[in-house]
């Protein structure tokens, strides 16, 4: 029996006639690109989630890229950045000029140690970037108090998150912006690239859209060197039909987490996701560490059963950043040794995940 990692075509065959309608709907438009389909779903996306506002743009990257531009961050400036998290979330601030400062992990929830921020703190620090990595909520309170203290933007990476909740509210509008990402494989995934930013801030919301779209709120008239960044109309429109489902499908992904918690706690040497008493996760992805992941993996990948690696090398050990490849951070370097995600989606079942868990269990058996 295979169980895939995440099987995207069986989840679109659920809403197969709804997508062909707003294929149709989109093309009999004759308008592709900052249209009515764009404007729908951007209401409707920051009523989801608690917000006055919602820009639609062209990815996750972008989304946090122009939300610091919008914030005047650039050359000179400090933005600190988890060690721990994709690299998407370093390569935002590098885009503006400003530097990444990266802060290690609470290695019990894997997101910004908030009790590490302050010694990362210095004169030139503008914003936090706070990733709700995994689809796990961080912890926004202790993060917002530092902030507040300081006179600096709080920015959350919310690329994993779509429906997450930290103490009963959804992420989204729990900083001054948050940046999303629909690439495919996310809970709220486009059938492409896609992104937005949330925020109940106008200013900062009119900004990143006139930066989204070349500098210019009306045509030919650019007040700033912008960006060509829209959320197009056909994506949108996927997308509207796609957020109609996905408090369904996150509570299918709550019951494969449930199932993995409950079946796997007992096992030596395998460390599972802790979730605070405070966060309602969305399980994007279901985290186990172990340091035998590697043969872990090709045990698993024997039986047919699909796993991945989020993230095999930690970005200030990325060629990318070679100026930082000195740097030891050894919370993020372990747990980017032994990181290893399980099949994880709406279209997985129970019994999908009760084969996943006896190999696992088999595994332990001989190998711990």
């Amino acid at each position: 029996m295979k169980v895939p990692f995440l099987d995207l075509r069986k989840l679109n065959q659920e809403i197969v006639r709804d997508l062909d309608q707003a294929y149709h709907r989109v093309m009999d438009s004759g308008w592709y690109i900052l249209g009515q389909e764009v404007e729908a779903f951007e209401r409707e996306w920051a009523n989801y989630c608690g917000v006055k506002n919602c820009v639609g743009v062209g990815n996750g990257l972008d989304a946090l890229h122009l939300i610091l531009r919008a914030m005047g961050i650039g050359y000179g400036d400090e933005v600190i950045v988890p060690a721990n998290t994709y690299i998407a979330t370093w390569l935002a601030v590098s885009y503006t000029g400003a530097t990444p400062v990266p802060v290690e992990p609470d290695e019990r929830t894997y997101n910004i140690d908030p009790d590490r921020i302050e010694e990362a703190i210095t004169h030139k620090t503008r914003a936090i970037i706070a990733v709700h990595l995994y689809g796990q909520p961080a912890d926004m309170d202790s993060i917002n108090q530092i902030a507040e203290k300081y006179g600096i933007k709080v920015v959350e990476d919310a690329a994993q998150s779509h429906g997450a909740r930290y103490k009963g509210t959804k992420v989204g509008g729990l900083g001054h912006a948050a940046g999303w990402s629909f690439y495919p494989g996310k809970n709220l995934g486009a059938f492409g690239d896609g992104g937005a930013v949330t925020t109940n801030d106008d200013s900062l919301a009119n900004r990143v859209r006139t930066l989204r779209n070349y500098g210019s709120h009306i045509k030919y008239y650019n007040e700033y060197k912008g960006f060509n960044s829209r959320l197009d109309e056909l994506q949108a429109a996927f997308l509207r039909v796609k957020l109609k489902k996905l408090d369904q499908w996150n509570e299918r992904r709550r019951q494969i987490a449930d199932l993995y918690l409950e079946n796997l706690s007992d096992l030596p040497g395998l460390i599972l996701p802790f979730v605070p008493q405070w966060a309602e996760p969305v399980w994007h992805l279901f985290v186990i560490r172990s340091s035998k992941r590697n043969f872990l993996q090709k045990y698993l990948n024997d039986y047919g059963i699909g796993t991945l690696i989020h993230y095999p090398i930690p970005p200030h050990k990325q060629s990318a950043y070679n100026e930082m490849n000195c740097l030891s951070y050894p919370i993020t370097e372990k747990i980017h040794r032994e990181v290893l995600s399980l099949p994880m989606g709406p279209t997985l079942t129970l019994e999908d995940a009760q084969v996943v868990i006896e190999v696992i269990r088999k595994f332990c058996k001989y190998e711990i």
